[in-house]
């Protein structure tokens, strides 16, 4: 299972600003343009990031994932009602774009509009 305050490297009483600044490195780091050599390792750990951060710095989604685990988001809990919809994720490079204010930061760098990763 996925432990997505070990995915960025952070304590679980990690602050907003802690957690902000652990997905930005590391999103840079393992951003699948940045690792062609291995993309596929990249585009993995990418993904994992961008689903730790997504949930990390939403203070409601992180509530419930402290309580319940990802089985609390997901609604793959037994039975149990959380009373939430099950939480759908986002495509890592639409939470990296929007974290960089909706621009992908390498762009210039590459040459490109933006990017897509596998599915």
């Amino acid at each position: 299972m996925v432990e997505y305050y070990q995915v960025l490297g952070v304590p679980r009483g990690a602050s907003a600003d802690d957690i902000k600044k652990a997905y930005r490195k590391l999103a840079l780091k393992w951003h699948p343009d940045k690792n062609p050599e291995n993309k596929d390792d990249a585009e993995k750990k990418f993904k994992e990031l961008s689903e730790a951060y997504e949930v990390l710095s939403d203070a409601n989604k992180r509530s419930i994932y402290d309580r319940y685990g990802i089985d609390g988001l997901t609604n793959s809990h037994g039975g149990r009602d959380h009373f939430h919809e099950p939480y759908t994720f986002r495509n890592p490079e639409d939470v990296f774009r929007d974290f960089f204010g909706g621009r992908d930061p390498f762009a210039d760098l590459f040459g490109k509009v933006g990017c897509q990763l596998s599915q």
